[in-house]
């Protein structure tokens, strides 16, 4: 009797459980997926910058927004200002903590479309967020803050580092998953190491779930045997520079010989 007793509450307690489970509202099915197809950035001499596609599936139905940073770590950019109220010139350092390197970001929609501030502000989505994220000094209050915090934005807009879109992943929805694609333009600016790819699956306001990849940026052949030279062997690089420079001025002399001088 006593085994009759247990085996009926086990049956009812698993009974109960998978019951439980299926009647739970679910806000997402786990589905998201994310994949860079240029993982792997080499650079070489012919190096000029590159491209790397996102694709992957997600539910039906979610605003996808996609990111890709580097690690964050410490910047000094220097602060210009006029001196004596007429000469431009440097006026001290702008410090930053917490600031990726590169921020590429785009969407099916813009970021407050579909995102809360309070949610964007949780994982850094957009410029705002990243504004709030980052330390910035000397700065005496928000707005000297905010002031300067533009004139970083430029600076990486216009070294290709930085880019915000919209409305450019292509959707198609079949079996009843969502596929989707985008293609961002990878600068030659950015530096050799790994950056984040992250996919956020969002709906109501919230993210609802999230899906990362890798890209690898490394030099490789002679680009990197010369950068790891600078590095390690400082005095044989610059001998090395030093002949360098002295045979190109020697073979453009011989260039002008040739050709009887210039006019």
């Amino acid at each position: 009797m006593r085994h009759y007793l247990h085996y009926t509450a086990l049956f009812a307690i698993a009974f109960i459980t998978a019951f439980t489970l299926t009647a739970l509202p679910r806000e997402a099915s786990a589905t998201l997926t994310a994949k860079a197809n240029h993982d792997d950035i080499k650079i070489d001499f012919f190096y000029n910058g590159s491209t790397v596609s996102v694709r992957g599936i997600s539910d039906p139905g979610v605003d996808l927004v996609i990111k890709i940073t580097s690690t964050e770590g410490h910047q000094v950019l220097k602060k210009k200002g006029k001196a004596g109220g007429f000469m431009w010139m440097n006026v001290g350092d702008l410090k930053l903590e917490n600031v990726p390197n590169l921020y590429l970001l785009t969407g099916t929609k813009k970021v407050e479309e579909v995102l809360s501030p309070a949610e964007a502000d949780a994982n850094v989505i957009g410029y705002p967020a990243l504004e709030k994220h980052v330390e910035l000094s000397p700065a005496a209050d928000g707005a000297e803050k905010s002031k300067w915090f533009g004139e970083f934005l430029k600076f990486k807009e216009n070294s290709n580092l930085y880019h915000t879109a919209s409305g450019d992943v292509k959707l198609e929805n079949k079996d009843g998953k969502q596929s989707y694609y985008t293609l961002f333009q990878w600068p030659y600016q950015a530096a050799p190491g790994d950056y984040v790819v992250t996919v956020y699956a969002v709906k109501d306001g919230k993210v609802v779930e999230k899906a990362e990849s890798k890209v690898l940026v490394e030099q490789v052949g002679s680009v990197k045997f010369l950068a790891n030279m600078a590095k390690n062997q400082a005095a044989v690089y610059g001998i090395l520079s030093i002949l360098a420079a002295i045979g190109a001025g020697f073979g453009v002399g011989l260039i002008f010989r040739k050709g009887g001088g210039a006019h």
